[in-house]
Parts: structure tokens; sequence; C-alpha cells
């Protein structure tokens, strides 16, 4: 049904007697005769209607519900709902108030001046909202008995249950776990909501799976570069090497704590355990090899700060379709175009650590523990998945790719040939876990001011960074 101001107003599935057809006689029979005097009145497509309307009724069906109300849900068609008495889905934690109009089936007549004096502005955000609600928790039958069980979750545990913020606004209440905070300051997807502001210094996370070789090794000038930040709050060296555990005197000294911690299990996805030892929202997640300056490390929290629930970082990869073999591709050729960043140098909230290994099913962590790679992408996929948004790259850094590709560790990933075998597998794996392609292509990246600009050095915040 269209905006009452457009096109007459029906029922949802109400079919208008077209004039020029075959009538059918009260025992079924096809009459011969025809009316012919409105051979050109056009046909309405259902579900064409049904996107193109702001409004849908949904008046009682043979019980107090109708699935009327679903349909309008998908279509993004606001649910003008007539059934008193009505108990609405989960309506427990979500608020039917900012997604439909309920009225009184009573006061029938008065349907057409209640939608008449919604505002346009209103209009979108019902129909937004009611976008938001069927992807989170009717477009399909698992999410319908997972948010069924969640809500029952809630009950019993009533002193850890989420709040109507968390059900009612992005990314929804199936990605707020209870279990990390009932705070909704504690997310950074509500930061905008609550005027909150992430914290102004960060975690630095290093990635260590090869032993300690000298003091010029890559791991120590990354150390040096990154606690040179001045919103460095402190560093944490992730120790998954087979070796021993190198002592405190073996490590730089540096202007802000280091602490090495020995992982979770030495596997792959132990980079993202959610370690009591950060204690900040922002973690820079760094591989060992990774290069570095300081100015690029400030630059890129400053940018974070603005996007606390994305990822932000340097090196960027791609996703594709490859339609001569039905699946999807990953690529690291470099062009402006991209959909993941890297967690080797990236930023990224540390409620992510806790949703990678308690959302993440055992099955994908096994698996990227099993081949020692693609702990990256599943990453890129699960902030994707809830956000619904791609990732910021910033500054240009090509720097990056070429030290991976040149690194003559035998430890190193880049050095194995089946690598990147497995990261093709890797994609359509996680796409099918999700039953969707979550990432999304952006040509967007963030630079410096005066970033490349003929104008004297004296005037550029981030002097390093050109030089690189």
């Amino acid at each position: 049904m269209a905006h009452f101001k457009d096109r007459p107003w029906r029922l949802p599935g109400q079919v208008q007697p077209m004039m020029g057809v075959d009538l059918l006689d009260l025992r079924g029979h096809v009459l011969d005769r025809k009316i012919s005097k409105h051979q050109n009145l056009t046909k309405f497509d259902y579900q064409e209607l049904l996107h193109n309307s702001s409004f849908c009724l949904v008046p009682r069906g043979r019980r107090l519900g109708s699935f009327r109300f679903l349909e309008a849900l998908q279509a993004a068609c606001i649910p003008f709902i007539l059934s008193n008495g009505w108990e609405l889905p989960f309506s427990e934690v979500i608020d039917w108030r900012k997604a439909a109009i309920i009225g009184d089936e009573r006061l029938l007549l008065q349907v057409p001046s209640i939608t008449r004096s919604v505002g346009r502005d209103r209009i979108l955000a019902l129909r937004q909202q009611t976008q938001f609600l069927w992807d989170a928790y009717f477009s399909s039958v698992a999410k319908i008995v997972l948010t069924t069980l969640e809500i029952i979750q809630d009950r019993v545990d009533s002193h850890v249950s989420r709040n109507r913020l968390l059900w009612n606004s992005l990314p929804s209440g199936l990605y707020a776990l209870p279990q990390y905070s009932i705070d909704p300051a504690q997310f950074p997807f509500y930061y905008g909501i609550l005027g909150k502001s992430p914290s102004q210094q960060f975690t630095a996370v290093i990635h260590s799976v090869t032993p300690l070789q000298s003091q010029i090794s890559p791991v120590m000038k990354l150390i040096i570069a990154v606690a040179k930040s001045k919103f460095c709050a402190q560093i944490v060296v992730l120790w998954n090497c087979d070796k021993p555990l190198p002592p405190r005197n073996k490590w730089p000294s540096t202007s802000v704590p280091l602490t090495v911690v020995e992982g979770q299990t030495k596997m792959m996805s132990s980079r993202f355990f959610p370690y009591d030892v950060i204690l900040t929202d922002a973690v820079l997640s760094l591989d060992e090899d990774s290069v570095l300056s300081t100015n690029e490390v400030d630059f890129a929290f400053i940018v974070w700060q603005s996007f606390p629930d994305r990822i932000v970082g340097y090196p960027a990869r791609s996703h594709y379709w490859d339609s001569s073999r039905s699946r999807w591709g990953y690529t690291s050729k470099w062009t402006n175009d991209y959909s993941m960043v890297l967690t080797g140098a990236a930023f990224y909230h540390r409620y992510y650590h806790y949703l990678f290994t308690h959302y993440v099913p055992t099955s994908l962590l096994t698996m990227v523990d099993h081949m020692a790679n693609c702990e990256d992408i599943l990453m890129n996929f699960l902030v994707s998945a809830v956000t619904k948004q791609p990732p910021i790259k910033v500054t240009q850094k090509k720097q990056y790719k070429e030290t991976m590709m040149t690194q003559g560790s035998k430890a190193s990933r880049w050095a194995d040939p089946d690598h990147f075998a497995q990261r093709q597998t890797c994609m359509n794996t996680f796409s099918h876990w999700l039953g969707f392609m979550p990432l999304v292509h952006s040509q967007m990246r963030l630079d410096p001011v005066l970033f490349r600009d003929q104008v004297s050095i004296l005037r550029k915040k981030y002097r390093d960074i050109e030089r690189l």
C-alpha cells in the first residue's frame, strides 16, 4: 500500500478486481462473456507494491496476529497494526513504537488522517527501523530461534541482561554480548548515541612467533617506535613462539609498561583472546615484522577515534566474485579498491577480542589454528558483519607490502606457497558460516592534512609519513 497521499490504500494482499478478464460464475465455470470496456486497466505486482509503499495495513488474521506483519517488515513498509490486544513478537525487548504504528481497529476511518500526519523524517526513521529489526531478528528461522533463546537467557540471568538500547539499536542485541558488559558505554557501537568518546590511549599487542635474534631485529625496532607514541598506554608482546620466553633483560627498555604474555594456546586464534592485561578501548594489533613509524601510529589512532567501531589501519586487501568458479576470491593487488584491512598493523576496539573468542564457532577457530592462517580475514568478516560497513584505510603504505614479501624468515607466513591458496578457501568458508558475504568495498583513504601537497614540510604535522 502506498502512502495515502500517493495512491488509494488497500489491505496487503488484497486483489483488486480487474476488468477485461474472464468472469467466474457461482459454480466456478468461466463465462464466455467478457467485459471489454476497460481492457487497459493496470495490474499491480504485490511485492513491488509492498516495496514502493510507506504504510501497510496489518489487520488481525484468523487469530490476533497476521503473517502480513513480517511481509511488511521485510519490504520496509511501516506496519499499521489494527489488532487490539495483539502482543507483538519479542515485545519484551523490542520497542515497536520505533518501527510501527499501532492503531485501534474500532477507528478504521481514522487511518488515512493518522498516516498523513506522519512527517517525512519520521517515515524515514520508521522504515529504517523496520529494516534493522527484520535483518537482526526475523530474516531467518535461525535468527528467530536464536533471538528467542537469548531473551530466555536474559530472563534467567537477569543480573547480566541486555537493556532495550542494545536490542533496539545497531548492531543488535545478538552482537552485544552481556557477558562482556551490560553497560552500553562499554561497546563501540553506542558512543555516538550516548555522547561518549573512546579512551585517549591505546594498547599495542605485538604477535611474536619467532625467537629473538638480536637487539636490531624488526620486533625490537617496532617496540621502540610504538613506545614513542604519546597515545601509547602500554605494549603487550604476545609470545606464541615454541621457544622459551626470553628473560626481561632481553627486551628493550621503554617509557611505557612492556608486558610479555604467553599465548593462551600458542595458536593463531589466541592473538585475539580478551587478555585481562588489555585495559584501553583501542587495541593496536601488530605482526612482529610490521614496519611502522611513530607518526604513522599516531595518525592511525587519531583516525580510529572517529571510527571506533571499525578496523582502521594500513595493509589493505580485497575480495571479488570469481564467476568462472562460482566462488569468492581473495586478492592482494595494489588498487584503490579494498574491503579488508589486515590486523598486522591496525586499530580496533578491544570488544572485538571478546566477540571473536566467544561468538565465532569453535570449528572456525580450529580451522584457523590448524592452518596458522586467516585469523585476520576472520576478524574482518566478523567486524563487517557487525557494522555492515567497510574498514578504514589510512595513508598509502606500499612499503608494508614490499617489506612483508621480502622477509627472509622461514617462519614468515608470507614465505609459505600455500598461504594464498588457503586464504581463498577461508573466504568461502567464512561466508558460508554467515550465510552471506559481509565484506563491503571501499575506495576511501584518509591522509593527513597537506599530505603530498607542495607546501613547506614545516606546515605539516605528520612529517615522517611522507618520507616512507
